[in-house]
């Protein structure tokens, strides 16, 4: 077993602790490695695993950023990596007990490779718990860090690669915004679409939700180094941004500004870049001013995200969401009104403590009148340190499967009819890549976020191009390339 040393390891309790007063910094991040990390990273190839949201897929870019200047290259294959990073997601359980899999698989690499760096970061490692089970159980790992000090990846790697030491440093919520990562076209995963942070963590604290300890306070980003992004972003070809934040609605509320979001968005839209999408909003901290700026700008794409999770006041209370079901109705009927060709899409969570009969036929019949065009349906994975661990549950879980297929029908069923209207019709589409089923098919998203596949060869990714839809699959589409 490795020697380890442990630099921090904050409880979920210290994370919670937050001086509301406290300033949030503008750092500029240390990006440059020194010679010894260069010279060590010549010729040697890395694998990163990515868990969960979008916010860790651009993680994973900048962690993959710092690991292209050192001169290595990447792979799929544990077998060839001389360093795996896996980049965890704390959201629900089966997320965690894949990486428990996955590093069993990682193991093997180790035991013939005994110089094989394997790292953990992300959330589940911003918790106390699962960290004291990887010392426990995964002794071959060598380095893990939280999502606070990522930035500090290289003075992290140069220690363990020099002491041969497991190290752990984790830190408690943040309130620093970097700038100045590294960035190159060759570290976003795409060519294509690209992920933006506007913003980091979140302070709605929800009684099932892990982020607000895992990702800090929240934080804004300053318009300026937003917009410079997405300009350097548009000059090297990319078609499209995605605006990122787990509440992007408070953006710039650090700022004082409770309309920073729209007018951010009208920036972006100014930028010139062909579309732009946003997540998260959160419902009760919407600004109607936003439909204005989509309405607009037709490089704003018409598809919106808004998290329900429950169609009761009461399993919304407990669930510290702070909005009721009608606020929520008022504000899906008035997106409806004002921009009609929108596509809405929400997470809704089933069983959650205390959820009866009645409250769950709630959720059915606010699905039914707001006609969701696609929802993420999860049954309840009780975190722990989250206060909804601590509920009292007398739900069985054959009861929770159940609802959940109801709901799951009726969504598909929702999805199915307003797929089958696109069939005849003719769409604008982003291609993106070829299809992983079938490599004589391209795949890209329409306007709406809509999965469409045509016949054709690798030079239409990266093209918008109008295609004519044959035939609906419910959650993708099939179509052909309409001539220019």
């Amino acid at each position: 077993m490795k020697k380890h040393r442990l630099v921090s390891l904050p409880s979920l309790r210290e994370a919670a602790r937050r001086d509301p007063n406290c300033p949030i910094s503008y750092l500029k991040a240390d990006t440059k490695p020194d010679s010894f990390l260069v010279s060590w990273g010549q010729g040697k190839i890395f694998c990163i695993r990515t868990y969960g949201c979008q916010a860790n897929v651009r993680d994973s870019e900048i962690i993959r950023g710092f690991l292209l200047a050192l001169g290595m290259k990447e792979t799929d294959s544990f077998a060839e990596a001389d360093f795996i990073l896996f980049n965890t997601c704390a959201i629900r359980e089966n997320a965690e007990n894949h990486l428990y899999g996955e590093l069993g698989q990682a193991k093997d690499a180790y035991e013939h490779k005994p110089d094989l760096i394997i790292g953990i970061c992300g959330c589940v490692m911003q918790e106390e718990v699962p960290v004291k089970h990887i010392l426990d159980h995964f002794p071959f790992v060598s380095l893990i860090f939280g999502t606070n000090n990522m930035t500090s990846f290289y003075s992290l790697l140069e220690e363990v690669i020099k002491k041969n030491v497991l190290l752990v440093d984790v830190r408690s919520g943040s309130t620093a915004v970097e700038e100045g990562l590294p960035e190159s076209k060759e570290s976003r995963l795409s060519k294509v679409s690209a992920f933006v942070n506007i913003m980091y963590g979140c302070d709605k604290f929800c009684t099932y939700c892990i982020v607000p300890f895992t990702r800090g306070k929240e934080r804004s980003r300053k318009v300026e180094d937003i917009l410079s992004e997405v300009n350097c972003l548009k000059q090297e070809g990319y078609k499209q941004v995605t605006l990122l934040g787990q509440n992007v609605d408070a953006y710039g509320k650090d700022f004082g500004d409770k309309y920073a979001f729209a007018d951010l968005l009208e920036k972006v839209a100014l930028t010139g870049i062909p579309r732009i999408r946003f997540v998260t909003p959160y419902p009760s901290d919407f600004n109607t001013k936003v439909f204005d700026v989509m309405a607009k700008y037709p490089n704003v794409m018409p598809s919106l995200h808004l998290p329900v999770q429950s169609g009761s006041n009461a399993v919304l209370k407990r669930m510290n969401r702070r909005y009721t079901r009608e606020q929520y109705l008022a504000i899906a009927h008035e997106l409806r009104e004002r921009l009609p060709d929108v596509y809405l899409t929400t997470d809704i969570i089933v069983g959650f403590p205390g959820e009866t009969e009645a409250d769950f036929e709630g959720t059915l019949s606010l699905c039914q009148e707001v006609k969701y065009d696609a929802a993420y349906t999860f049954i309840f994975s009780p975190r722990p340190g989250t206060p909804a661990y601590f509920m009292k549950d007398d739900t069985s879980m054959a009861t929770k499967h159940e609802r959940f297929d109801r709901l799951k029908d009726l969504i598909e069923k929702l999805t199915a009819e307003k797929a089958d209207t696109a069939v005849n019709q003719d769409v604008e589409v982003l291609f993106e890549d070829v299809s992983k089923k079938d490599p004589s098919m391209i795949t890209g998203y329409d306007r709406h976020n809509k999965l469409v596949h045509v016949k054709g060869d690798k030079s239409l990714i990266g093209q918008i191009r109008m295609v004519h839809i044959l035939e609906s699959h419910t959650y993708s589409l099939i179509g052909e390339v309409k001539d220019e």
